[in-house]
């Protein structure tokens, strides 16, 4: 069984750490690993900063909520020269949580929450700041489950506009569109920069803003017969990108 993962306070792990250094592991996840997941003295364990370091430790002790673990070897997740965003429309029935979900457990590197023209789901001002914690909560959740050493970063909710310049600044947009010419097949993807895919919600992305995002410079592209939900859209993209790319 793979070892269990859990996030430490960035600055705690370094690169140059010696063998059997100790490192602690108290709070939410420490409680966690002692009183959940039971760990025990001598079980192997994942720390990592969430800023790209991962240690693969060994239990030393545990007292109530928290454990010190001993380093056994401390390693980098470089940054891929070419990152993946996903454009995620808000959906209901938490298909949208279930996108960021399973993006995270692919190893997208950004997720932006968008607020389309078609999204039954609305992030009210009263709520906006809450909604966006919990998707905080299920990336950091699926990048442990995971075990990545670095969540994606997950922007405020994003309007037509923020996502226009996104596009502007990209090297390379596909919107996820049922009609489009294009296969996500033929794409072919660039050597560096920020790859960005935009799924719409249930009612699909309208006109007005498939042609923002053209005349930004997006490629809308399709992704064969079948029509896929707004929670499966996107990770399946993602995955078959990565099979050309990342997993090649």
């Amino acid at each position: 069984m793979t070892a269990h993962l859990y996030f430490v306070a960035p600055g705690t792990l370094r690169e140059q750490m010696r063998p059997e250094e100790p490192v602690v592991l108290g709070g939410d996840e420490g409680r966690h690993a002692v009183t959940v997941k039971r760990m025990a003295v001598g079980e192997e364990i994942l720390l990592a900063d969430g800023e790209g370091l991962l240690a693969h430790c060994v239990v030393a002790s545990t007292v109530k909520s928290e454990l010190t673990a001993l380093v056994q070897t401390v390693e980098r997740e470089e940054r891929p020269a070419v990152t993946f965003t996903l454009v995620q429309a808000l959906a209901k029935g938490d298909r949208d949580l279930q996108a960021l979900e399973a993006a995270t457990e692919l190893g997208v590197d950004r997720v932006v929450p968008w607020q389309a023209e078609r999204s039954i789901v609305q992030w009210k001002v009263e709520r906006a700041a809450k909604a966006h914690r919990k998707w905080v909560a299920q990336a950091e959740a699926a990048t442990k489950q995971s075990r990545q050493a670095t969540p994606p970063v997950v922007d405020e909710l994003a309007a037509k506009q923020t996502v226009v310049r996104l596009v502007e600044e990209s090297a390379l947009t596909l919107v996820l569109h049922g009609d489009a010419e294009v296969g996500l097949s033929d794409v072919t993807l660039p050597d560096a920069g920020d790859v960005v895919l935009v799924v719409g919600p249930e009612g699909g992305i309208t006109p007005g803003e498939l042609d923002a995002f053209a005349a930004a410079g997006a490629t809308s592209v399709r992704m064969g017969r079948t029509v896929l939900r707004s929670s499966s859209a996107g990770p399946a993209a993602l995955a078959a990108l990565f099979a050309r790319s990342r997993w090649s």
